[in-house]
């Protein structure tokens, strides 16, 4: 594997207080409170990246146990990335793919069809993964109009899931407090419980479901069959899915639940779209979790790892089935993005899946998923430690007030808890990860997939003695 391995610019104390004041008066930060900048308590500034670490603007390092936000796969400062994207920029730096075509995005289409499950040969690209998620919420729509039954617009997805920002995007995701200061939002989004086993009891109060997952993923898998019928599955145009869900934690699908699923949407004529935007590209051990989990969808959404994230890209990988509208006549999907299949993004996309091929990056991630579970598992010992779920190397933490009782934490506890304690102790003590309470309060890594066995015992142990402090700070 190669990185770069130049030392790291370290920031005199007068830049770095230049740079906060400028990040102060100019930079409005995604997702988060800008009253950190406000406050003059300042932000961390991250300046170089090399293979699993980054290093801040003092020079100090961490471990990167998230991947930067999912997406940097195959390992920060890859310097073959970066002379291929400078390559390609030279010889042909943009051109829309509106009615044109280039050589890469050509080939890259060509390269996730033969990644993609089954009759999933159809590549419509974007620049990120709400992009993908909008596009395919709108062709699910216009499909089901092409076939004469336009009724067909609403769509189902799971609680506390997410899926993007755009308004479409948004109408999917399953957390209301981050639609309801836009709402009204695109109508026609309707929520199923997700498959958080951990929960499975209050999620199906004296079923007593809580001790067999399979059951329990079928009855999960079975509410979404009563949403259509309650809706009127000439209503329904299709469920989104991932394979794993990323937020509230981590829950990946019990044994025969995406079966079970794809059973229900064939009964009712609904499509089955499963959002990969983080699944994708060897986060779970395969190219696409969908395989992994052997089902069919009908549609992927994907961007993240597709390119490690040396350049955007995003791609809505579709059916034959779906695409089969449009091989005729004058009808056109009227929909797209300037940046869409961009020339500098698909040569990097496809330099960076020749490195997953080359480099064994799957194999590297099914063989070592198991020593990162057993290892995350040791932490169950720690009394804030109620749940380790997950798969590959994507796994959630979740933290409780009671054991015994799966008692979880208020708002106020949870806000000292996360923000006022964990966060700043896992960067401060070597790791980057995410702690969130998007549900109940996690700890979430999803790290490069370049790690090893020492690696997964590093950040275990980062996580022990931070955990290990947490209750005090409640």
């Amino acid at each position: 594997m190669s990185f770069n391995q130049s030392a790291p610019t370290v920031y005199s104390d007068a830049e770095n207080a230049a740079m906060q004041q400028k990040a102060k008066d100019h930079l409005w930060m995604h997702f988060a409170r800008q009253s950190v900048l406000e406050s003059g308590q300042g932000v961390p500034i991250i300046t170089k990246g090399s293979g699993h670490h980054i290093w801040d603007s003092n020079g100090k390092k961490y471990i990167d146990g998230l991947s930067g936000l999912f997406v940097v796969n195959a390992g920060h400062g890859r310097k073959r990335l970066a002379e291929v994207a400078a390559k390609q920029a030279e010889e042909l730096a943009f051109f829309p793919i509106w009615s044109y075509a280039h050589p890469n995005a050509i080939e890259l289409a060509d390269r996730l069809a033969s990644y993609a499950p089954g009759d999933l040969n159809r590549v419509f690209f974007s620049t990120g993964g709400g992009e993908a998620v909008e596009t395919a919420f709108k062709l699910a729509k216009y499909y089901w109009k092409l076939q004469g039954r336009p009724t067909k617009h609403k769509v189902i997805s799971r609680a506390v899931a997410y899926h993007g920002t755009p308004q479409g995007a948004l109408a999917i995701t399953g957390i209301p407090a981050m639609k309801e200061m836009f709402e009204p939002v695109t109508p026609g989004g309707f929520r199923v419980p997700n498959t958080n086993f951990y929960r499975a009891e209050e999620m199906s109060p004296g079923l007593g479901l809580g001790e067999d997952l399979e059951k329990f993923g079928v009855w999960a898998a079975n509410r979404i069959e009563e949403m259509i019928q309650f809706e009127g599955p000439e209503t329904v145009a299709a469920v989104f899915l991932e394979p794993v869900q990323n937020s509230g934690g981590c829950f990946p699908p019990p044994p025969g639940y995406f079966q079970r699923v794809r059973e229900i949407c064939d009964k009712y004529d609904v499509l089955l779209v499963a959002d990969e935007v983080i699944t994708g590209f060897g986060r779970i051990g395969e190219m696409f979790a969908s395989t992994a989990y052997g089902f069919q969808p009908d549609m992927i959404t994907c961007a993240k790892g597709m390119t490690s994230g040396y350049s955007p890209i995003g791609a809505t990988i579709i059916s034959d089935r779906i695409y089969e509208p449009f091989k005729h006549g004058d009808t056109a999907f009227y929909h797209g993005y300037t940046f869409a299949g961009h020339p500098v993004s698909s040569a990097v996309a496809l330099a960076n899946l020749d490195i997953f091929e080359e480099e064994k990056l799957l194999e590297n991630v099914r063989e070592n998923s198991p020593l990162f579970r057993a290892e995350l598992e040791t932490l169950l010992d720690l009394p804030i430690v109620g749940d380790v779920r997950g798969d590959g190397y994507f796994f959630g933490i979740e933290l409780v007030k009671d054991k015994k009782t799966k008692e979880t934490f208020n708002d106020e506890e949870s806000e000292r808890l996360l923000r006022g304690f964990l966060s700043g102790a896992l960067f401060d003590a070597g790791l980057y990860c995410r702690a969130d309470d998007r549900g109940d309060p996690v700890v979430q890594l999803a790290p490069p997939l370049t790690i090893g066995p020492s690696e997964i015992r590093e950040i275990g142990s980062i996580l022990r003695g931070v955990l290990s402090e947490a209750t005090n700070h409640l």
